[in-house]
């Protein structure tokens, strides 16, 4: 596999788990793969840093059942940004629907999360 395709590959499946982290309230996962200097804008429009978003995952998202839609996976060198829709149920049962985007960064020869921005509607 070429250089470029594994980095694909690894970015797609490192997307894969953050949003099944997500659904699942895994912080493990989070702790293991997000870059201690991250950031995440929420749907609410604040901006936390990770501490805050590793509480925030603990306590759980306020929907279930998320899923990733149209990811498209853009490699930046050592620099990769990932853009996706999203579908999910809402607390009172309906269905919702948002975006993401998240930064990575190859760091120390792993990939990093280092920001993310969810929206909802």
């Amino acid at each position: 596999m070429a250089d470029g395709e594994h980095h694909r590959a690894t970015l797609r499946e490192l997307n894969r788990n953050y949003i099944r982290s997500v659904d699942e309230g895994d912080v493990a996962w989070f702790e293991a793969n997000l870059a201690a200097d991250f950031f995440n804008t929420n749907p609410d429009g604040t901006l936390i840093d990770r501490k805050a978003f590793l509480a925030q995952i603990g306590r759980g998202s306020g929907v279930r059942n998320i899923r990733e839609h149209d990811v498209l996976i853009r490699i930046l060198g050592e620099f990769a940004i990932i853009h996706a829709r999203t579908s999910y149920q809402k607390q009172d049962g309906t269905q919702g629907s948002g975006r993401y985007t998240d930064d990575w960064q190859l760091r120390d020869g792993r990939w990093q999360c280092v920001s993310a921005h969810v929206t909802r509607l």
